[in-house]
Order: structure tokens, then sequence, then C-alpha cells
């Protein structure tokens, strides 16, 4: 037998308009531009330029941005405009990932890396079949210039894709002719390949070079791991002519694919804030494109009117036509105030940054970092420490120094013997000048460097070191080892 029952529960739920506010937060100064392109697309009702009774009031000198539409609103009583309400309420349009989506910077076109190695395989004097290999191996070149697929994995793609049936003898004989194109490396299916590869078109009367060749062969290993006595005991060579070899390997190219415009688009940090330094005041202030003049258009205010002086009971068709007007018009003054929301929460938040670090800010030393967290920068503003995220996860500011991320302020604690706490950046500092300033030959192990630091007053564990080692991109003391 069903019983009937009533429950209460309590949900928090975000509407459609604080979804476009947290996208809007987030993304960076260099796609809002675009952003308001695509809402100027899609709103008629939306259009650049200050509002006329903006203008008004700047020359009165009696307008306060705060203001934002507010006076608008009062003008605009679309409300009372309809009578019946049939339509669904007002649904964000164009809902998409703005913050998440990866947009391309027109680049000016540039012949690939696949474009210069189809060019120089087609002077080869090849039979149909092989050119079908060659055309398969060369499709199978990553970015970075290696082939990664197994030659009998190629050998069954030729045979499923292709019709083609060959074997493994034969693909290895197209390769190797694909490897003797430019760049030198190119086709390497494991990096002591590439690394031979170039070798092998260097002078092989230099008995420096054969000798690299023999080490990258024989002894790649040990290479690798800086295992350099094993290698000079086996080899029975001085400490100079080992020297010399390592100096003509390392200054072979890992990646070749790189060497030929496949490196990427370069991006360009636009900072969000500029901050000035003005006889020891230091002045906040946004980048312009995060202040766009935005105005709501008068022509749908008419339309409004229109309708007002009209028959609204007898014109269904006119009244549809208002309730899309009315959407519009709120969906311009929402995106117009968003806009002007968002630029308050970016000055709050990187006025408290700036407060925080006044002394950074003030003098460009990274020791005066303080240590910052989130929650520190969240309670000064009032907010919720996923806003603070999101504005410093994707923003910048231009000072005197240089321009800065804004993550790049905040970092953990490090207590000292003196009881104070020191920004764990200023520790990465002090660690990054000792592992500069080592001896070569005997690198300092992590234990080591963590007695430094602790004989400097930093309470610090050797995990820790390794794991700002790890941080700073510094490998082990064994790798670290020069001659």
């Amino acid at each position: 037998m069903q019983k009937l029952s009533l429950s209460q529960s309590l949900q928090q739920k975000l509407s459609p308009q604080q979804i476009q506010f947290i996208k809007l937060l987030q993304i960076p100064t260099a796609e809002l531009d675009t952003r308001i392109e695509e809402e100027l697309e899609i709103n008629p009702a939306l259009e650049e330029g200050m509002d006329e009774e903006y203008e008004q009031k700047d020359e009165d000198d009696s307008y306060d941005e705060t203001d934002d539409f507010k006076d608008r609103d009062d003008d605009l009583d679309i409300d009372g405009y309809i009578q019946d309400e049939d339509y669904a309420g007002y649904k964000m349009q164009g809902d998409g990932n703005y913050g998440e989506e990866d947009r391309d910077m027109p680049l000016a076109t540039s012949s690939s890396l696949m474009d210069s190695l189809l060019q120089q395989f087609g002077y080869l004097n090849l039979s149909e079949e092989q050119r079908t290999i060659g055309y398969q191996l060369i499709g199978s070149i990553e970015a970075d210039g290696y082939i990664r697929r197994s030659i009998q994995a190629i050998v069954n793609d030729l045979a499923f894709s292709q019709n083609v049936f060959t074997d493994a003898e034969e693909v290895e004989a197209v390769l190797h002719k694909i490897q003797s194109f430019d760049p030198a490396g190119i086709g390497a299916r494991s990096l002591p390949e590439c690394l031979l590869l170039q070798l092998r078109r260097k002078d092989q009367s230099d008995p420096y070079n054969i000798l690299a060749i023999r080490i990258i062969d024989e002894f790649f290993d040990e290479f690798s791991k800086k295992h350099y006595d094993k290698i000079q005991r086996r080899l029975n060579i001085s400490d100079e002519s080992l020297k010399k070899v390592i100096d003509i390997i390392i200054r072979l190219n890992p990646k070749p694919g790189s060497m030929e415009g496949e490196g990427g688009n370069i991006q360009y940090l636009i900072p969000d804030f500029l901050l000035s330094n003005t006889n020891g005041k230091l002045e906040l202030s946004l980048n312009s494109k995060n202040a766009p003049e935005l105005r709501i258009s008068r022509s749908f205010a008419d339309m409004l009117d229109t309708y007002d002086k009209s028959n609204k009971k007898q014109n269904k068709n006119l009244k549809e036509t208002v309730t899309f007007v009315k959407q519009k018009l709120d969906a311009a003054k929402w995106f117009i105030d968003a806009i002007k929301q968002r630029q308050q929460t970016l000055l709050r938040t990187m006025n408290a940054i700036v407060r925080y670090q006044y002394d950074f800010f003030l003098t460009g030393d990274e020791s005066r970092l303080r240590p910052m967290i989130l929650k520190d920068i969240a309670t000064l503003i009032d907010m919720d420490v996923s806003t603070v995220s999101r504005v410093a996860n994707s923003k910048a500011v231009q000072t005197e120094f240089g321009i800065y991320p804004l993550k790049y302020f905040f970092s953990e604690g490090i207590s000292t013997d003196t009881g104070e706490d020191v920004s764990s950046r200023e520790v990465k500092n002090i660690l990054r000048d000792l592992i500069d300033a080592e001896p070569k030959l005997h690198p300092l192990s992590d234990d080591k460097l963590e007695k430094i630091l602790n004989d400097r007053g930093y309470n610090i564990a050797r995990r820790t070191v390794a794991k700002y080692r790890e941080q700073l991109n510094i490998p082990v003391a064994r790798l670290r080892k020069q001659l």
C-alpha cells in the first residue's frame, strides 16, 4: 500500500545569471573583448558607447560610477507593460564556456614540419608502395619529431587502412630514408636514436664525435644518470676528453620537430591591473580593456513606449514582440551590471593583495613577500575563497618591476627560529641561490641543503626541500653534476 509523505529540504543552486557572472569574472582581459563582441552580436538591445545620461552627468560633474544603470531602471519600467506573463522567465543566451574555451590568436602562416617533410619526400625515387609507406610514416611523426608507434603497428595500419601488405624490413628501409631528412634527428623512435642520427651527420674524422657516438650507443644509461666515472673507466679516457664529448652531446637537439616552427602559438601576458608608484604612494588602476563603454539601445525603449500607447488587449502579436524586447533589455541590463560588478570585484581583490604585500610592491624585493593564502584575501574583502581563486588564477598585474601573475603572490609560510613566518618563495629563492653557487663537481644533496637552511634559521624538513626543488624544476644532486 502506497503512503504519501511530505519532506522538506534546503538546497543551494546557482542561477543562470550567477553562472554567467562567474564565467565573466574568471576570463582574463585578453578574452573579455571577444566575450563582449559575442554578447553584442546576440543581443540587439546592447550597444557600444557611453549612455547619453552618463555623458550629461559627466558634464555636470555629478555622476557617480557606482550608480551603474539604477536611474535607467526607473525610465524602463517594463513589468507594467505585460498584463499576463505567458512566457518562461529570462534565460541567459550564449551559455558557453567562455573562461575555458581555447581561442587561438591569429598568426601568420608558415611552413609546417609536415609540409617540409613531404616536400623532401617528393624528391625520392620510390615505388608506389614505398610512397604509401612513407606517407604513413610521416603521418606518424609527432610534433616533437619522434615516431612512437612500433614498426609492427605501422605494418598493421598499412594492411588494414591502405590495403598495402608489407613487412617490418621494408618499412624500416623507408624510415631510414626519412631519417636522412632535415632537421637532423627527425623520425627517431627514441632519444638515443635521435642523438645518434645527429651525431652521424657530424665530421666523422673528429675523434670526439666518434667517442660521442660510442657513449650514446653503448653507455646511454650511464650517461643519462651522469655516472661519468663508470664511463671513464670503461673507455679509459681523461676528464678533458670526457668534458669535450659531453659538450658535443648537450648541444644536440632532443626535440628536432620544434625546429620547424611547430612550437605552438606564442601567448602574451596582458596585465589586468596597472600599479604605479608616485612618490612612495601606490596607485592601482584597471586595464582600460576591463572597462568597456556599453549602453542600452534607446530604440528598444522606444518600442516599449509604442506598445504602451497601443491596444495591448487586441494585438497579441505586438504583445509577443514586447515580451521579446523585455527579455533582450533584461539581458542587456544584466550584462552591463555584470561587467561593472566584475570591475569592482577585481579592484577589491587586487587592492587587498596590494595592502597585504605592500612592502614588495613598494621595493620589488622578493624577500619582502609575506606568506599569503586565498583565505587571507577572502577574509579582508569579505568574499568567498572561490571568488578570490577565480580572480587569482587568470589575472596579472603590471608593476615597475615587471608583470606578475596574481598566483605569484600566494605562498605558504615557513617558521623561523625567531618565531616569525616567512614566505615559501623567500626560501625557494635562497634554495636556488645555494644550488647556483654549489660546486658543480660535488652538488649539494637535499640533506645538505636542509642543514644549511636550518643553520640559517629556517625550520624546514628534507622532504620540503625536495618539494621546493622540484617546484623550481631543479634535478637531484646526481643529475646536476658537471665536470
